[in-house]
């Protein structure tokens, strides 16, 4: 049976077959060997979510990247573009490779958030919770504790958002800086002391000049145009607001959370969802009306954030009216 073009496994089956194709040598591999690789069942793939599942309590090598030893096959479909065969493999004996993020024991995550202090509570939402924390080096770091539905459901957002991450590499979208599964699923982001777009509008006393406003604007547009067309296959966020925008020291604004994202292959021009998610006051009618997901989806979202910057207000105030439809002629 084929996998969605969206779903966890074939999005990290292409990160690491990337991966695979810069270690691996140009030798072709032998009809025996690739017998052998074919007889080794699929459920090892399953093994994985089990070590998911499970948490393990052992102490990981912090060089190494759990996600590495799995083995993908190279036999693709011939309808490649439309849909990849996902037969991804859990192999101890593979070669390991070193990780570019760092693994986090659940005790880590504990003593950077200071057992997950409300104080240090700056984000949630319907899937997760944010956290602050600093690492023993001093870094800021954001700390997402995913929280929504069952362990499996839980497991494939995060298996989704991690290998939106793994493609994702631009100066205007957030750095990962690692993850844990010990004890629940993190992603561990970069964050500075200036923290969200939306605390600097909304929570802080200082005006943005207008200078900084700008350059807020250019750089989450910047960051928006990689996602569509930058990248090895579009990415649809789905969720463009002022929370999802971190600032650096130099508030060079950076995209974050990619929870709802989608992939939209190349030659599909939408998707076309029946449920929906994201957040009231930045959502396009036409998903509203019609559940269409594509480019125009981000880009109205988008134009609700420069609303946000020109006046200075939110997208959905107090009283649930929208900032929109207040600027609406």
């Amino acid at each position: 049976m084929k996998e969605k073009l969206d779903s966890p496994v074939t999005v990290l089956e292409d990160y690491f077959r990337s991966s695979d194709s810069e270690s691996s040598s140009s030798k072709e591999p032998s009809a025996d060997s690739e017998s052998q690789e074919l007889s080794k069942p699929a459920s090892r793939w399953h093994s994985f979510i089990q070590l998911l599942r499970s948490g393990s309590k052992k102490q990981m090598n912090n060089t190494l990247h759990p996600l590495s030893v799995l083995k993908l096959s190279k036999r693709m479909s011939t309808s490649m573009r439309e849909s990849i065969l996902p037969i991804c493999l859990l192999d101890a004996t593979a070669s390991p490779c070193r990780s570019p993020w760092k693994i986090f024991t659940h005790h880590e995550i504990q003593v950077a958030t200071n057992s997950f202090s409300q104080e240090n509570l700056i984000g949630k939402g319907g899937y997760a919770e944010v956290y602050k924390g600093c690492l023993p080096n001093r870094q800021l770091v954001a700390i997402k504790r995913l929280t929504r539905g069952t362990a499996d459901e839980i497991i494939g957002d995060f298996l989704s958002e991690l290998g939106v991450m793994a493609h994702v590499n631009h100066t205007n979208t957030a750095k990962l800086v690692g993850y844990g599964v010990d004890g629940g699923m993190y992603l561990v982001l970069e964050l500075s002391e200036k923290g969200s777009l939306a605390s600097v509008l909304y929570g802080s006393k200082e005006k943005l000049p207008w200078c900084i406003r700008h350059k807020i604007a250019l750089g989450t547009a910047k960051g928006i145009l990689y996602l569509h067309e930058g990248c090895q296959r579009r990415i649809i966020h789905r969720d463009i607001k002022a929370a999802n925008i971190l600032l650096t020291k130099d508030f060079e604004p950076q995209i974050c959370d990619f929870g709802l994202a989608k992939w939209l292959p190349e030659n599909w021009t939408h998707h076309t969802v029946s449920k929906f998610e994201g957040t009231f006051g930045y959502l396009a009618p036409e998903y509203l009306l019609h559940g269409i997901v594509d480019e125009k989806t981000d880009v109205f979202a988008f134009g609700v954030l420069l609303l946000e910057l020109v006046s200075g207000r939110r997208a959905l105030d107090y009283s649930q009216q929208s900032l929109v439809l207040q600027n609406h002629c």
